[in-house]
């Protein structure tokens, strides 16, 4: 019965009814609701069971106006988190595509539901891609790309390869290391990494700011770790990868390289990577790599060493790590991750993303310049961890100028530039750190150039003196109540600073950074 001849019967039945007896009447209703139902069931099959009314949370919803809501504020501000980013379209298209509608516990073809050709094809491709991007033979190199994010991965490598309570060296957090590293304090372990697995930190050389690599293989050698990570979170100098593989092979570890924060760099061959001696990689796909939130973990293949006898050793990690992601640690993965991290993968394999990652590294250089150099040489005067950089991120010691990271932080955040608050070493507390973390990425993407990144050095500059100045009236005034014990405390000045709309620095510094940076275009603009 087609939908026009259901119609016609309802309406026959209606007048049947309004013209019979009683029990007519509920012979006739029986047959009218029993073709209201068809008309119904028809009207739900046609759309799929789910109400036209739904298309309503698409556009009208809260949910709708908070992602409308940070879209203009990522319009709005200069992003100077150095692990964040803006990915392209093309990537957030294929995020929210249908591929995320599908269970697939287990790997290309050996998976635990039907229906996964399509999904087998999308990841062989990521896998494929990711080889290709880093330049890697596949006899020499396999990688996993179904982890959720960054640490996690890290936690299925260490599970893989460690038992319980086995031992792992990082660089430690105060340092520029990881949580997922390792982090513990003398009265607490911070990460339960800590709790599952024995860890001890390498630190750098305080006076340079360089990790202390003697002091590393002295420790090493004592410790004897099962891994040592090459990685950082907040450090602005090259890895020397090199040296890290000398030291695990005096005391036979395995070195495991994460990099999360430089894997864009990488690709595009700016900068060295880890794969020619590193045994593992880790990384996330969000950051300089421009990709969604994911990770991908590599491991070696072959030939690992050649034992006293003249012995091959095989190395023994693919197997380990892909069971330690599943079914060790995660169920299904998310299909419309890895579809749009292939995605992005080709994307770092164009000549385009060459010249954005050397842009990085120049922006990176320029605002370390204007902020570091001596005021009589163009510069700012501020302490720079390391005295420079060599990747995409600068750390400031605040310390010299009697602020912390955390009271600068928020003024950053009232007049429109995001930051982060960062230990440095010789801080005391990670809860008032005395650094700043900056970083180049997200607004190279935007098409800032040097002379960008000089005015944000001077935007820094003026936040920071802000700081100051209102860190001095809200002790004062904390005095001036007679509660002379909060009044260093960062929530006397939170509370005094507000929403920030009262201080006339503030209002007329936003206004400018809004005005300025609300011209340089954001990914979805070139879109549309």
């Amino acid at each position: 019965m087609s939908s026009f001849q259901s119609t016609a019967a309802v309406r026959a039945c209606a007048r049947r009814a309004a013209s019979t007896t009683s029990a007519a009447t509920l012979a006739a209703s029986t047959t009218c609701r029993a073709a209201a139902s068809r008309i119904q069931l028809q009207g739900q099959r046609s759309a799929g069971l789910v109400p036209k009314s739904w298309t309503r949370f698409s556009s009208s919803s809260i949910a709708n106006d908070n992602q409308q809501k940070e879209k203009q504020r990522q319009k709005q501000f200069i992003n100077l988190i150095p692990s964040e980013n803006f990915t392209s379209q093309a990537v957030l298209d294929a995020l929210g595509s249908p591929m995320q509608n599908k269970y697939s516990e287990g790997y290309p073809g050996a998976r635990y539901y039907g229906g996964n050709e399509f999904i087998d094809a999308s990841e062989r491709l990521c896998q494929d891609r990711a080889l290709e991007t880093f330049g890697l033979d596949p006899k020499e190199w396999g990688v996993n790309v179904q982890a959720l994010s960054g640490a996690p991965a890290n936690l299925y490598v260490y599970s893989a390869l460690m038992d319980t309570h086995d031992r792992l060296m990082g660089l430690d957090l105060p340092h520029g290391g990881h949580l997922s590293h390792g982090y513990q304090t003398p009265t607490k372990k911070i990460s339960f990494i800590s709790k599952y697995f024995e860890t001890l930190p390498y630190r750098l050389d305080e006076k340079t700011g360089y990790i202390d690599y003697n002091k590393l293989e002295e420790l090493a050698i004592i410790y004897r770790p099962k891994i040592i990570v090459a990685g950082a979170s907040a450090y602005s100098r090259l890895i020397d990868y090199s040296r890290l593989r000398e030291i695990c092979d005096k005391v036979n570890a395995y070195l495991m390289a994460d990099m999360a924060h430089i894997s864009g760099l990488v690709a595009a061959k700016v900068m060295p990577g880890p794969f020619t001696h590193a045994d593992i990689v880790t990384t996330t796909s969000h950051k300089s790599l421009r990709g969604p939130r994911g990770a991908m973990i590599f491991f070696r293949r072959g030939v690992r060493r050649t034992n006293k006898k003249g012995e091959e050793e095989l190395y023994n990690l693919e197997t380990p790590i892909n069971a330690s992601v599943f079914p060790g640690h995660q169920g299904g993965p998310h299909n419309h991750t890895i579809a749009a991290l292939a995605v992005a993968l080709k994307q770092a394999q164009t000549p385009e993303f060459r010249a954005y990652q050397s842009q990085v590294l120049a922006n990176a250089k320029a605002l370390a310049a204007r902020l570091g150099q001596p005021k009589d040489k163009n510069g700012l005067g501020y302490t720079i961890v390391s005295g420079g950089t060599d990747n995409h991120l600068v750390l400031i010691d605040l310390k010299p100028q009697g602020i912390d990271g955390s009271r600068v932080e928020r003024v950053l955040e009232l007049v429109g530039v995001a930051a982060n608050k960062n230990t440095v070493p010789g801080d005391k507390s990670a809860l008032t750190p005395g650094g700043l973390r900056i970083g180049t990425p997200a607004m190279t993407t935007r098409g800032f150039t040097e002379e960008d990144f000089a005015r944000v050095a001077d935007i820094i500059d003026r936040a920071v003196t802000i700081a100051v100045r209102i860190n001095k009236a809200a002790k004062e005034d904390a005095v001036k109540k007679g509660n002379e014990k909060a009044a260093n405390r960062v929530k006397t000045f939170m509370d005094y600073l507000g929403n920030g709309e009262t201080d006339p620095e503030i209002v007329q510094l936003r206004s400018e950074v809004e005005s300025w940076v609300g011209t340089y275009p954001c990914p979805w603009d070139q879109s549309s």
